[in-house]
This record gives C-alpha cells, sequence and structure tokens, in this order.
C-alpha cells in the first residue's frame, strides 16, 4: 500500500489507519511519505513530514524544486511496487497531482481528510470525481458536497475524536509547571510549522504583554511543536514571563482558562478538550492578496464551520492584532458566562464530530478496496 501525508497531524491519522488496517489484513505493508507516527506502525518512508510541511502560495513556490524530487521519488516507487491500493491523506496540492499519477497507472485511489473544496477551488471536485476511487471525509457536512458531485464518499468522522482525551488533572498539570492553580491559565498554541509562527507570534507576543500591562494575574504558557526550533521563540517572549512546553498542546488546553490557538486542526482539538478559544491566523501579505479572493466561506476555524455559527471569534490577517487578541482573551478570563456560552457551543461541534472509531472505519473502507488475493 502506497500512503502519502505530508503535515504531522495527517501522520497521526495516517498511522492508525494503517495500524488498524494491519489488524484487519495481517501482513500489509507499507510505504510513502509521513513523520514518526507512521514509521512507527512499519511503513518505510520516501520522504519524512519536515521535508514537506509549507504553507502559503509563495512559500510553496520556494520550495518547488524540492517537493518535485519527492514527487517523482514517490511515482518511481509506486511504479517498482504496484502498490495494491494507495491512501492519500490531506495535503491537496501535492496529493491530487500524485492522485492523477497513480489514476493513470491503475492503481485505486482513497483519499482521506477532503480538500476543503467547498471553501475554495471546486473546480477540484471535477478532478476528484475523475482520478479519486472513494473519498473518506471527516467533518459531517463535506458528504453532501460529494454526492452532489457524484464522488463514492463515506463519513467516517473525525479520528480526534477517540485520539483525545481531555486530562482531569488540572491541578497535578499546573503543580509540574509549578504554576499557581489560583491564577488563570493562557494557553498560546502560535502553530506547528516555523513559517506560521512567524507570521503567527508578534501579535501573540503584543497580546501577552498588554494583557500583563492591564493588570491581570494571569498565567501563559506556549505549546512548542516537537519540530520547532525553541531560540527564536524564547527571544520573542525574552521579557515577558511565558514557559514553553514542548509537545504539550493538549495538556495545556485540557487546563487553561483561555486559549490563543493558530487556525487549523488545534481548533478542532481545542474543540474536543473543552478549550474556551481565541481562533488566530496570517499568512505572508503576498500570500493572502494571492489567495483571499477565492475563497467563498465568510468562516475559517473547522468548529465554526461544523457548528454552522461563530462558536469561536476568529481574528485573521489585518484583524489578528496585539490589541484585538488581548480583548478576545480578557473577554473570556473575565466574564465566566461568556466562557460557559463558548463551551456549550463547543459541546454541539463534538456532538456532531461523530462517534469514536473513525480510523477503524476509514480502514474498513480501504480494505474494500484491496483485490481478493491481498485479503488471504
Amino acid at each position: 500500500m502506497l500512503i502519502s501525508s505530508g503535515e504531522p497531524s495527517g501522520d497521526l491519522y495516517a498511522a492508525e489507519l494503517l495500524r488498524h488496517l494491519k489488524e484487519r489484513v495481517p501482513g500489509t505493508t507499507a510505504f510513502g511519505l509521513g513523520g514518526d507516527h507512521l514509521a512507527e506502525q512499519g511503513a518505510s518512508l520516501v520522504a519524512h513530514v519536515r521535508d514537506l510541511a509549507v504553507i502559503g502560495l509563495v512559500e510553496v513556490v520556494k520550495h518547488l524544486p524540492r517537493l518535485r524530487r519527492i514527487f517523482a521519488e514517490v511515482l518511481a516507487r509506486a511504479d517498482r511496487e504496484r502498490p495494491d491500493v494507495a491512501v492519500l491523506v490531506d495535503y491537496p496540492d501535492f496529493n491530487l497531482r500524485l492522485a492523477r499519477e497513480l489514476a493513470k497507472r491503475g492503481i485505486p485511489v482513497v483519499y482521506y481528510i477532503s480538500p476543503q473544496v467547498w471553501a475554495w477551488r471546486p473546480g477540484r471536485l471535477k478532478q476528484i470525481r475523475r482520478d479519486v476511487a472513494h473519498m473518506l471525509v471527516i467533518f459531517p457536512f463535506e458528504e453532501a458536497v460529494y454526492h452532489q458531485a457524484q464522488v463514492p464518499v463515506t463519513f467516517v468522522g473525525h479520528p480526534l475524536v477517540e485520539l483525545l482525551r481531555r486530562d482531569e488533572d488540572r491541578a497535578g498539570f499546573l503543580r509540574t509547571h509549578r504554576l499557581d492553580p489560583a491564577r488563570p491559565l493562557v494557553g498560546l498554541l502560535p502553530g506547528s510549522r516555523k513559517q506560521e509562527v512567524a507570521h503567527n507570534l508578534p501579535p501573540i507576543v503584543d497580546a501577552v504583554g498588554q494583557l500583563l500591562r492591564s493588570g491581570r494575574d494571569a498565567q501563559f504558557l506556549l505549546a512548542l511543536a516537537p519540530a520547532l526550533d525553541a531560540a527564536p521563540i524564547e527571544h520573542a517572549f525574552r521579557e515577558l514571563p511565558v514557559r514553553m512546553v514542548r509537545g504539550g498542546a493538549h495538556a495545556i488546553l485540557s487546563a487553561c482558562d483561555a486559549a490563543v490557538v493558530a487556525s487549523g486542526t488545534a481548533t478542532v482539538e481545542a474543540a474536543l478538550l473543552d478549550a474556551p478559544t481565541v481562533v488566530v491566523y496570517r499568512l505572508s501579505a503576498l500570500s493572502y492578496l494571492l489567495g483571499r479572493p477565492f475563497v467563498k466561506v465568510s468562516r475559517f476555524a473547522m468548529p465554526n464551520l461544523v457548528a454552522g455559527r461563530d462558536v469561536l471569534p476568529e481574528l485573521i490577517q489585518d484583524g489578528f492584532t496585539g490589541e484585538t487578541v488581548a480583548t478576545e482573551v480578557a473577554r473570556l478570563l473575565d466574564d465566566p458566562s461568556a466562557r460557559a456560552r463558548m463551551r456549550t457551543g463547543l459541546a454541539e461541534v463534538r456532538t456532531r464530530l461523530g462517534g469514536p472509531g473513525a480510523s477503524r472505519r476509514a480502514a474498513e473502507a480501504v480494505a474494500r478496496l484491496l483485490p481478493p488475493a491481498a485479503l488471504i
């Protein structure tokens, strides 16, 4: 089997799918693109996600030679090994091109974690109908989009529903990090990739300074993604009492009174962990200018899209400033009723994301496309 996942979240979902598929079809082997999670499940990696994770139109152009080389290496191995099926996870700019080449070779393609065709570039549906044998979606509203486009589709639910568990030992977590349980805790999740952190961090630093100068006795913990270098982030907060926890995003979201979270998978994690959240995001000015006219949705945060209303405040691009972040965080810290209303909305989102078992259901859908000989 070929698996292609180009981002840390996709690596986790791909690994869980592979784990369940190996239980259902013993002897399953896999190669392709992924990270440490997929490697732990025995997949042979052609390239690691750290070599693939780039964001923004301008940034992608800079890395095109490397991405093209990796693309060619994946196809060359597919030609040598002739996998029974390919599972492509998210990462659409790369994976949709890969789907086209694999379909030409007669390799069935299962796409897991849909490209956001409902938000922008709906013309991709024509290619998906041509090249993808089955689409596995994780958000309930996506199923109708593919039914209407006549693409075979299954809503499997969100894999994080079963992978995330809220840590109820808040007091123990705070003791571990020498924090005062009587003081409010603000979690900071500026992103998992170097480029997005570079854009998101300056207004977050400004907001922390404003909150402290306003007299609020808050404590701040920043979740440092495993692949990030701590030094530039420590330098940015050098005059502010912000502590960093590498790989501590889920524990921080479980314990915090308010969180500032970069738009993306982490907003779904915040919803599942019941964290009152302010969603933020900023691209380079040129990437935003080039991309914004093609975006067809009025909301960006996935919990808001799932709910169909504004459960979480969104501060995007020019609306994302130190002042606006500080204002929204202060509202959550100062107003228990605001936190309660937000948590009611987050509970609605959790209900709509489906029950546990998404990875198992995804693996079952993949198994149905395997040839009989592969199931023996």
